[in-house]
């Protein structure tokens, strides 16, 4: 992993996180809004404002890329960089669960 992209996203927002967990599919701004509302059941609302700075961000940082589709919106793709980065913070939240889950005596309970 590019040392200068783990310095800069990792450890990552929630709203990062969640808007290149929705581009690992081609997905326009609007349908990006409405999988990251859906995948945290209403947690995790994007603003427009929001979200475009952040994927103005990460298209100039090599993280997401812009991809052609037929409907003429800008969709946008993962890309290998934005890949890596999001499986290390994967399992960097998965580490920090565990240890919290063991000091705090939880055993793995799920907590929705």
């Amino acid at each position: 992993m590019e040392e200068g992209l783990q310095k800069k996203y990792i450890p990552m927002t929630e709203t990062t996180y969640y808007t290149l967990l929705s581009v690992t599919v081609p997905r326009h701004g609007y349908a990006i809004m409405q999988y990251v509302s859906e995948l945290t059941k209403g947690r995790i609302i994007l603003g427009t404002g929001t979200l475009y700075t952040m994927v103005g961000r990460l298209v100039a940082d090599g993280v997401i890329a812009t991809v052609p589709n037929e409907e003429g919106k800008k969709t946008y793709l993962i890309t290998d960089a934005g890949l890596e980065l999001l499986e290390y913070e994967t399992g960097r939240l998965k580490n920090q669960l565990t240890d919290g889950e063991s000091v705090l005596g939880l055993g793995g309970a799920s907590h929705e």
